[in-house]
């Protein structure tokens, strides 16, 4: 299968490597010539991918932040071929989604929005490596949701990548679930990390301040644009992170031991109830 992977970052270089590893034939592009060429040099891919290869691609990824994965769409949906699916990578659905269904209905190849469930805290193609989805959930947006031919043939294409659970949800669906799951996460973590007290913990710190502080470690130019691209959401939690985190301040200010044990013990329940214990 001839697989075109467009972004060689830590999600695309990754990708690459899986379908490289299992025998595909594997065409990039990225904006940096040094990533490009690294890539070639190390194997990662067989070849550059210029818009006359489009349209011998069969499956292309795109793993580019969500302004650039559009314009990428816009410049060379025309170029794909009826026969390519063409999943895109991007952290947020329904901006990307809404253009990639419309050009797929225009020109006739197949448009599936795409999220892995699966990443580090850290960024570049120097990261990536062939197991990085092994076993991870993989998230996808189709666009009829009871297509079940379509979803088999989503499911036999992705198999290279090794993913375990494949979820099946709308744009809607996954940008709300993603401010709560990822994004809100990321804003606090990265909150967090800003108290004075950090710079000396060394000594004091163990298992809980590195759960914390693991995805402050961000790249901002992305997770900026994910943050204001899904900011209706995100902000809807951010909101009620906000009130719950005032609820524990309150119980403090006055001395409100009872009140602040009922809290910590509603917060202990909802953990048991969400993990099914």
């Amino acid at each position: 299968m001839n697989v075109g992977v467009v972004g060689l970052g830590l999600i695309g270089g990754s990708m690459a490597r899986a379908y490289k590893q299992e025998g595909h034939t594997v065409l990039a592009y990225d904006t940096n010539e040094n990533t490009l060429g690294y890539a070639m040099l190390a194997g990662i891919i067989d070849n550059r991918l210029g818009k006359d290869d489009l349209k011998k691609i069969e499956l292309l990824f795109i793993a580019l932040y969500p302004e650039a994965c559009e314009e990428y769409l816009k410049e060379n949906a025309e170029l794909f071929s009826e026969s390519c699916v063409v999943i895109d990578l991007c952290g947020t659905k329904r901006r990307i989604c809404k253009m990639g269904f419309g050009l797929a209905e225009k020109y006739g190849f197949t448009f599936i929005g795409g999220h892995p469930m699966a990443g580090t805290q850290f960024s570049g193609i120097k990261y990536s490596r062939s197991n990085l989805f092994e076993g991870a959930p993989m998230v996808i947006v189709p666009p009829k949701y009871d297509d079940i031919l379509l979803l088999e043939k989503i499911k036999k294409l992705l198999k290279p990548a090794g993913f375990g659970e494949i979820s099946v949800t709308t744009a809607e669906e996954h940008d709300k679930m993603i401010a709560f799951t990822s994004q809100l996460a990321h804003v606090v973590s990265n909150a967090y990390v800003k108290s004075e007290t950090a710079q000396f913990h060394g000594g004091f710190s163990a298992g809980s301040y590195k759960d914390m502080t693991r995805v402050a470690w961000l790249n901002e130019k992305m997770w900026a644009e994910l943050f204001m691209d899904n900011k209706d959401y995100l902000i809807h939690e951010l909101d009620l992170i906000i009130t719950s985190l005032n609820e524990y301040k309150t119980a403090m200010d006055n001395d409100d031991k009872d009140g602040l044990q009922k809290l910590l013990k509603e917060g202990r329940i909802a953990k048991e109830q969400v993990d099914g214990k």
